[in-house]
């Protein structure tokens, strides 16, 4: 195993190389070293899940929004062509009233002339008999 020089600091490790520090410590150290690379690289790997995640969810938010103001303009449109027939019902009414009460002005109209036309016969009878 390793030596220590006679209380230097220095040692010699399992190749015979001086080393400043103890082979116990300098083997948790590069162990601690490539603990940390690993726990590094899955940190790396980790964010571009993340941001691609990330990526596809702003994606699919605009995707939504867009498919809610298409939505939002549809409904809209409904709104306005139910009202826009209502009017057109309203005005179709109206005019069906109107029709309707000027229907019945001229039957009375009419009612009247035929009782006109009547009395004129009767009393053009009338004339042609006393004469």
């Amino acid at each position: 195993m390793a030596k220590e020089i006679s209380n230097t600091g220095l040692f010699f490790d399992e190749l015979n190389k001086i080393r400043v520090l103890q082979p116990e410590v300098f083997q948790q150290t590069t162990q601690l070293k490539e603990d940390c690379k690993d726990f590094v690289e899955k940190i790396t790997e980790f964010h571009k899940f993340a941001d691609g995640f990330i990526q596809m969810v702003d994606g699919l938010a605009r995707e939504v929004e867009s498919e809610t103001m298409k939505a939002i303009g549809v409904r809209n449109l409904l709104k306005s062509v139910t009202k826009q027939r209502e009017a057109e019902q309203q005005q179709l009414q109206a005019c069906i009233t109107e029709k309707a009460m000027e229907l019945e002005r001229l039957r009375v109209q009419h009612q009247s002339l035929l009782k006109t036309e009547q009395e004129q016969q009767e009393l053009i009878e009338q004339l042609v008999l006393n004469r």
